[in-house]
């Protein structure tokens, strides 16, 4: 959207009161007011025009939300770059004219929507009334939608896209995010997030058509329209169904005396891994009874993210403790990201990090793909994928084992709890990797082993990675700019730094800009990301560390990870080289103190 809203003529009776003296914000509150018919939304802005707040109507009207990490994220409540009735409606009608434009046959295939339990009274919005104006915008225009009768995984989406050979589908979710938050998160006829041109072309979409359409706000179109399906229990099936291909040692889950307490984090999760349990031969695992069910406010935990780590797990661990279950799986409030705890002899829990998942994933994938495949099987037909900023452990097993390792630059499938295990999904799943979990502490009991010491066993055998990631928030985005646009001009103009304190570092990767100082053209062979920052430092020590920030937080994040050969089995000695070094990067790159970062609360 241009400066103030939205281009284009405004042809209504709505009369403005109150002239706000600025010709440009006067046009797009008369936007706002006419083209709004969500009463509690349209009341917040006739509210701050009345009260002569004209900062907080331009920071609302005079901006438009961003696609970031595959979608939209902001906010519930009235403006054009927070996520709302019309926010909404304007992206459908966007996204409707591109996929028009790509797809002849459009109107034949049709698109999936799906929605978690997210919701804000004082807006009147919520993600199932989102997700029905999103049917609506579709519906109104004869396209076939498929628009599932209750909420589900983020994952059933673009599942569903594949399987049902849709054009495209949306979720409404903002995953983990806090409570305020909602989002628009697209997939591809892929079943993959839209990734570029695909956004930008949907973003100048959405700016030629903003003003809504005849019947884009006809929510119960959902209701009687011949053209939506409910695809809802042909999904679930094949989904489970589809979950056995990744089950390996179904009789011994069958006979197993372990237990498992699961917590959904007031989210969407409970029924779906449930199910997932028992497609794998489970018992169902034991629910959090005070996180089972859903809650728009997750009303027992301060942030429903499992990369909060134990203070999220708090109610799960003193179930399981209760219940004498030794390993504990949580998903997020959409279902996508998986947190694992694991009780020691000692009583203690040992809280995983996605890292150390990731290593426990990797080689229980590759151990049960030697152990099925047939003779033929070629080991460099086998793919893993990760990250730039996840654990480069993957790569070592890689190097060992023979086949092939990639690098991902899709941020969501962050170093914490995001994983995919298969290629049923083609994007992360919470509900399959809590079962496939499941199984491996399952399998490994019967050798006498824990998860914890089958990753010992994975470091000892392919080199030890340590990582360490944290965050600082930061709520002034030319302060976030600031900070990265000195790191490329650091010493000099378009000079990255060489050292950080002590530290030299061999090589820099930027790929907000294109630039790696490791290739011979000095171009990054990832996509660039001009949307967001995110800077990656080689050091000789053996250390890569990257600063980026958040599609979706207000959050400049670091990841760090001492990567050493078997040989080098000191743990203690890693540790402590990797904690000085963020101690440096800190200090030198991100200035805290000066910067007015606020550190991540423990």
């Amino acid at each position: 959207m241009g400066e103030c809203g939205a281009p284009g003529d405004v042809n209504s009776n709505v009369v403005i009161a109150r002239s706000t003296g600025d010709a440009q914000l006067d046009k797009a509150v008369w936007q706002w007011l006419s083209w709004d018919k969500n009463q509690k939304t349209k009341e917040q802005i006739e509210s701050l025009l009345q009260n002569g707040k004209h900062k907080e109507l331009r920071d609302r009207l005079c901006c438009r939300l961003t696609f970031g990490t595959a979608g939209l994220r902001s906010a519930m409540g009235a403006g054009f770059c927070y996520i709302n009735d019309l926010t909404v409606i304007q992206s459908t009608q966007g996204i409707y004219k591109y996929l028009e434009r790509c797809f002849s046959d459009f109107k034949q295939r049709g698109f999936v929507v799906g929605y978690d339990t997210r919701g804000q009274v004082t807006s009147n919005c919520s993600s199932k009334k989102l997700a029905k104006l999103t049917a609506a915008v579709l519906l109104a225009k004869d396209v076939p939608v498929y628009f599932f009768s209750t909420y589900v995984p983020t994952p059933f989406v673009p599942y569903a896209v594949q399987q049902l050979k849709a054009v495209a589908g949306v979720m409404i979710t903002a995953s983990h995010n806090r409570k305020e938050d909602n989002g628009y998160k697209v997939y591809w006829e892929n079943g993959a997030q839209i990734t570029s041109p695909h956004d930008k072309e949907i973003i100048k979409c959405i700016e030629e058509c903003v003003e809504p359409w005849n019947g884009s706000w006809n929510e119960n179109l959902v209701d009687t329209s011949p053209l939506r399906q409910d695809p809802l229990k042909k999904i679930c099936d094949c989904y489970m169904e589809d979950l056995k291909k990744i089950c390996y040692h179904r009789e011994l889950n069958v006979q197993t005396h372990l237990k498992f307490v699961h917590t959904s984090f007031h989210g969407v999760g409970h029924d779906y891994v449930q199910l997932a349990f028992k497609a794998f031969g489970f018992q169902p695992p034991i629910p959090v009874p005070e996180q089972k069910d859903p809650d728009p406010d997750f009303s027992t935990v301060k942030c429903p993210n499992p990369e909060e780590g134990e203070s999220v797990l708090e109610l799960s661990l003193r179930l399981a403790e209760k219940e004498n279950a030794k390993v504990v799986v949580a998903t997020d409030p959409d279902a996508d990201r998986l947190a694992v705890a694991e009780q020691e002899e000692n009583g203690c829990w040992k809280v995983f990090t996605g890292n150390e998942l990731a290593a426990l994933f990797g080689w229980w994938m590759f151990s049960c793909w030697k152990e099925n495949c047939s003779e033929d099987a070629d080991v460099k037909n086998v793919y893993m994928l990760a990250t730039t900023v996840s654990s480069k452990i993957l790569r070592a097993i890689a190097r060992k084992e023979g086949f092939h390792f990639e690098v991902s630059v899709v941020f969501t499938m962050s170093s914490w709890q995001s994983f995919m295990c298969g290629t049923s999904v083609l994007d992360k799943d919470g509900v399959s990797a809590a079962v496939v979990i499941a199984e491996m502490a399952t399998y490994l009991e019967g050798k006498n082993l824990t998860l914890a010491q089958k990753l010992i066993e994975i470091y000892e055998t392919y080199g030890y990675h340590i990582s360490k990631t944290s965050y600082f928030l930061c709520y002034d985005p030319p302060t976030i700019k600031r900070i990265f646009e000195k790191l490329r001009n650091f010493d000099a103009p378009q000079s990255y730094p060489k050292f950080c304190g002590i530290y030299n570092i061999l090589h820099v990767r930027d790929i907000t800009t294109g630039y790696d100082s490791s290739q011979p053209n000095k171009k990054s062979v990832l996509p660039v990301s001009k949307s967001s920052q995110m800077i990656t430092f080689t050091f000789q020590n053996g250390c890569v560390a990257t600063l980026r920030t958040s599609g979706t937080e207000p959050k400049i994040k670091y990841y760090a990870e001492m990567c050493a050969l078997p040989e080098q089995s000191d743990r203690t000695v890693l540790e402590e080289e990797l904690q000085k070094l963020i101690e440096a990067l800190i200090e030198n790159f991100l200035e805290p103190d000066k910067n007015g970062l606020i550190w991540r609360s423990a």
